[in-house]
């Protein structure tokens, strides 16, 4: 259980997110960090403060990487033209893409980047794979398994694809129908009895019938 919860905190915890983090005004706002007495922005916070230059060295080559840093400087720190007292309010008040089409005009390479990165949108697309996933296993047309079986059966199948093995022996078979899993064509029967847990022989015999 541990390592399940290591692992989802460190698919939010990458040098991106970090970076992403950094270039959102509305963690550098008063109306923010006065929301909780542990809260500090995030050029202060040392992990994310690491992992952002992590990410801007990917990002930048040699000079390019330098001016980046420097003007990631002017932004954190309110200076020049983001110590104006309307670039500070808006921090906590607009949206972060609006603000730094606003306001990042003196940081140009700062400014493209920011807005690639916030202009990124929320994806459900790995929930919705594995909502498909265990449809493939228990749906109208497979409603016989009990909640139990069900259940292990899709955890057994979401393991599988982390075994080396995954791709050259018969584990790959839980994979039959794919994404494709409202239908069963050019599905073989012999696959899909291969694929019970609960009588085989006799879902066999249905989805032979239908």
């Amino acid at each position: 259980v541990h390592e399940i919860l290591v692992d989802r905190w460190n698919k939010s915890n990458t040098h991106p997110h970090c970076l992403v983090r950094s270039l959102d005004p509305r963690y550098y706002s008063l109306s923010w960090l006065n929301e909780a007495s542990n809260r500090q922005p995030p050029h202060q916070d040392n992990k994310i403060s690491k992992e952002r230059k992590n990410c801007l060295k990917r990002i930048f080559p040699n000079n390019e990487e330098f001016r980046a840093v420097v003007e990631y400087s002017k932004f954190s720190w309110c200076l020049e033209s983001f110590f104006y007292s309307d670039s500070m309010s808006d921090r906590g008040k607009i949206d972060p893409k609006h603000w730094w089409l606003f306001y990042g005009s003196s940081t140009p390479l700062l400014q493209k980047l920011a807005l690639q990165l916030l202009g990124q949108p929320s994806s459900s697309s790995c929930a919705e794979r594995n909502w498909c996933t265990y449809s493939f296993v228990h749906s109208i047309k497979r409603n016989k398994m009990r909640p139990q079986r069900a259940e292990l059966y899709i955890n057994l199948r979401l393991l599988s694809r982390r075994s080396p093995t995954y791709k050259e022996e018969g584990s790959k078979m839980l994979d039959v129908g794919g994404d494709h899993h409202d239908s069963f064509e050019d599905v073989g029967v012999l696959e899909v009895a291969n694929l019970s847990l609960d009588e085989p022989d006799m879902e066999a015999v249905i989805f032979t019938d239908e």
